[in-house]
């Protein structure tokens, strides 16, 4: 059973231009910074691991865990370090999306910047595609 990590915040991402990669998701450098110093202070965990949830008011929501062991079908990005596994039912809601990390006065988490939502919630943590 993985354990609970952090909440994650989604954005509608129009009219930018994505970069082209081969990876099914790209991480800032924020968010690579926050992934290693929550992965060290846990020795027994392989990383975090995204998955999607039926819930919230618009439909979909992103789950975050730490992750021990990697499945079957989990898809594996590696970048600077760090090591994201993306659960089989989350990967074409992930395509082309930035993972960032995002910490103000009132709130921090990361905020996927994902092309492929068509809407979300007023609080951003859920969305449809």
């Amino acid at each position: 059973m993985a354990a609970r990590a952090v909440g994650a915040t989604v954005r509608a991402v129009s009219k930018k231009r994505m970069i082209p990669t081969r990876a099914p998701l790209v991480l800032t450098q924020a968010a690579v910074n926050k992934i290693k110093a929550l992965t060290q202070e846990q020795p027994d965990v392989l990383g975090l691991k995204i998955g999607v949830k039926t819930r919230g008011c618009n439909g979909l929501s992103y789950t975050l865990d730490y992750v021990k062991q990697k499945a079957k079908f989990d898809e594996e990005v590696l970048q600077d370090g760090v090591r994201v596994l993306i659960d089989s039912k989350a990967q074409l809601t992930l395509l082309g999306t930035e993972m960032d990390y995002e910490e103000t006065k009132l709130e921090s988490g990361f905020v996927f910047n994902n092309p492929n939502i068509k809407g979300t919630c007023g609080c951003g943590e859920s969305f449809s595609l």
